[in-house]
């Protein structure tokens, strides 16, 4: 009998040892899908039901089931309220659970889930930026809109595109050529693809003066779409007879070797006019200086800030800054062109009052007017 009694007492304590062993977490454990992201991720969240600061680590336990295999993936403190599994792949449903080991006792929380990772279409904490873009938008469209109906837009003399029309002329006088450079640029640079604007306006004017315009080329693909603009150009004047292929041509891909071979080119043909307008790095200064040498009359742009500066002290002409990309509308006086162009300058102004308006804001801590220009 005694034997019986003690079997069965030390059966209660195993059960109630054990029960003890898996006792609950005073946790809460929340599973969510990680909001505002584009997928691969789901973010545990973590709230104390006690004030205890015991320094254990708590381990996070993973499983695509709601009772067995989980397995961890982290490790976070009580002090913790927030953890990010990364390692999900989306549409996957998945359960979690915290660990905790205090001696010989295995805690757990309760599980949490099944949650299932996703990609929103939409960051709703950038708002901002979207009412910025739309604001964008209605400015420009609406000037394009006006432009197309006729309305006339005043655009600032600018003496470098003012003095094209005098440098082809006496070209045309002097019954000397015209060398055109966009530089090094690629098709995809924003600098090539304004040079190829400013090259349809004067490949129209050339054409109608019957001037020989050169064009040698650092990119192939730039020669190509060169050629087909310049055609264009002498196709609009009606002389399209006049147009020679052969002006616009490859010479390489070697920075100075390109540099070398234009400066051979103006020192044998002797042009008089050198238009260049593109991508130019540190062969900026050697062109213009042969140019200058020959007595050409020179115009530059560039979107290099750097090499401005040697085009300032060897050209007669040089546009700066956003000049280069304003040129195609300056020439052919295109509404659309214009319209973007006179929206785009009263975005800036609205931007430099922001601004000012936002230092203020910061001075007088105005806390509200901050947040509404606060990304993320």
């Amino acid at each position: 009998m005694l034997k019986l009694k003690f079997v069965f007492f030390w059966l209660t304590f195993s059960l109630l040892r054990i029960t003890l062993s898996y006792a609950t977490l005073p946790v809460r454990l929340k599973a969510v899908d990680t909001p505002n992201d584009r997928g691969g991720s789901i973010t545990l969240r973590i709230e104390p039901l006690s004030s205890d600061t015991t320094e254990v680590k708590y381990k996070i336990l993973r499983s695509t089931e709601q009772e067995n295999s989980f397995q961890s993936i982290g490790w976070v403190t009580p002090k913790d309220t927030i953890f990010i599994d990364t390692q999900v792949e989306d549409g996957v449903k998945y359960f979690y659970l915290l660990q905790a080991n205090k001696g010989d006792d295995v805690l757990f929380s309760a599980v949490s889930g099944p949650v299932a990772s996703k990609g929103q279409w939409f960051n709703t904490q950038r708002i901002n930026v979207l009412l910025g873009v739309l604001i964008c938008l209605l400015f420009i469209l609406s000037f394009i809109f006006y432009g197309k109906r006729g309305k006339k837009f005043y655009i600032r003399p600018i003496a470098g595109l003012q003095a094209i029309d005098n440098a082809i002329g006496r070209a045309t006088e002097m019954g000397k050529p015209i060398l055109y450079s966009s530089g090094l640029g690629k098709m995809d640079r924003v600098a090539t693809m304004a040079s190829m604007n400013i090259l349809s306006s004067v490949a129209e004017k050339t054409a109608e003066y019957d001037t020989p315009l050169i064009f040698p080329n650092y990119d192939p693909v730039v020669m190509a779409t060169a050629q087909e603009v310049v055609f264009e150009a002498y196709s609009k004047a009606g002389h399209p007879e006049a147009y020679h292929p052969e002006n616009i041509f490859f010479v390489t891909q070697s920075q100075f070797g390109y540099a070398a071979a234009v400066d051979g080119i103006m020192t044998r043909q002797l042009p008089a006019t050198n238009l260049f307008f593109g991508t130019f790095e540190a062969e900026a200064l050697i062109l213009a200086e042969t140019g200058n040498s020959i007595g050409a009359l020179q115009i530059a742009g560039t979107d290099s800030s750097i090499q401005l500066s040697f085009f300032i002290v060897a050209c007669d002409y040089t546009l700066i800054g956003e000049e280069l990309f304003a040129a195609s509308g300056y020439l052919t006086q295109d509404p659309k062109i214009l319209g973007s162009i006179k929206g785009q300058d009263l975005l800036k102004a609205l931007v430099v009052c922001l601004i000012i308006i936002g230092g203020i804001a910061g001075i007088l801590r105005w806390d509200w007017f901050i947040q509404l220009f606060t990304v993320g």
